[in-house]
């Protein structure tokens, strides 16, 4: 009897040290991020890190900081790629049919390694090929030819982004999660190429009440891509989120989802999702950015409202089912656009 004491006693030590640990974290780079908006808003690069990753994420309105054990969280808290003891691998592969005749794919893999925790390899390609080239400057006066740097002679030329990532999340407690991203990423437009180097830092913590969690994470810390002899640095973002089941059932379950994010070059926004899943077989998704989908600028007295995004809201499913051992999924997600095409995204995920 005092042994079980002295067990629910110090799991409840590690518990609120976690959850100080957590939100340590989220003053420590609450602080910075302000500060680097002011200085850097409108100079990012590598534009296409915010773009959402994943079918299940992107139909929750990207409110994804609190999803737990899944591969695709090393693009967005590298906390969630941490597998319980009875999980060995988990494998995410996403296709994203972006605006402009733009294409996204990712990979993930991850690997339960024991007490060292999950390592996950992720992998974003992102780009567009066969772009028509106006090669013509239009400059007769000698002193202005000196000035072109576009030294290329092909009628078309590529756009295409690169990033590979490693990330380790790790059980530090049964209820508190940690993780971190190390990301190489490279953009290369018109034969010139720049490359960078990110990370990530993320943290969950279960109250073990209603499936309740809450969460943190930061993105692309890290150097910046230089052009010639500009500096475009990463896109910093820093949120905080929760999740949990206010039905949970196993004939049913309800999931809700909340991301406080504050990107660097934009205001603080918000997004919701929720969850509905039928024996843990059937998945129906949605999600909305509040503060951003369908926004516009107010307009002012000498013209009307300007739209500042295109993006609406977002919605999906999925199913998931036991095949040969292995745990198979398939989700989709739909996200309104204004003026161009909507978007599709399809994920593919099994593991053991």
């Amino acid at each position: 009897m005092t042994t079980d004491i002295r067990k629910v006693r110090n799991q409840g030590r590690a518990g609120a040290a976690a959850f100080r640990a957590l939100l340590v974290l989220a003053l420590l780079v609450a602080l910075p991020l302000e500060a680097s908006a002011q200085r850097k808003a409108g100079r990012n690069g590598a534009a296409f890190l915010k773009v959402s990753v994943g079918a299940r994420a992107t139909a929750l309105g990207s409110a994804a900081t609190s999803i737990v054990g899944d591969a695709n969280q090393a693009f967005w808290n590298p906390a969630g790629t941490a597998l319980t003891s009875d999980r060995t691998l988990d494998v995410s592969l996403s296709y994203n049919d972006w605006i402009a005749d733009i294409t996204h794919t990712a990979a993930a893999v991850g690997y339960n390694m024991g007490n060292v925790g999950t390592l996950t390899l992720g992998i974003q390609a992102f780009g567009v090929s066969d772009i028509p080239a106006n090669r013509e400057n239009g400059y007769s006066d000698p002193i202005l030819q000196d000035l072109v740097t576009d030294d290329g002679t092909s009628e078309t030329f590529d756009f295409q982004d690169i990033a590979v990532s490693l990330s380790l999340g790790r059980y530090i407690v049964d209820n508190f999660m940690l993780g971190a991203t190390v990301r190489v990423v490279n953009e290369t437009i018109d034969g010139h190429g720049a490359s960078a180097i990110g990370f990530d830092f993320g943290s969950i913590y279960k109250l073990g009440v209603a499936g309740w969690q809450i969460s943190s994470r930061v993105s692309n810390l890290g150097s910046s891509l230089t052009y010639f002899d500009q500096d475009n640095p990463m896109p910093l973002v820093f949120s905080i989120g929760t999740s949990f089941y206010p039905v949970n059932r196993e004939e049913a379950r309800l999931m809700i989802a909340i991301d406080a994010t504050k990107p660097q070059e934009a205001q603080q926004l918000v997004y919701v999702g929720g969850e509905l899943s039928f024996y843990d077989l059937l998945f129906l998704r949605g999600g909305y950015k509040l503060n951003y989908s369908g926004t516009d600028d107010g307009g002012n007295d000498r013209r009307d409202a300007i739209d500042t995004t295109i993006e609406g809201a977002s919605m999906g499913g999925g199913i998931q089912y036991e095949v040969s051992g292995y745990n198979v999924a398939v989700d989709y997600a739909y996200t309104q656009m204004d003026l161009l095409d909507a978007v599709h995204r399809f994920t593919l995920r099994f593991g053991l």
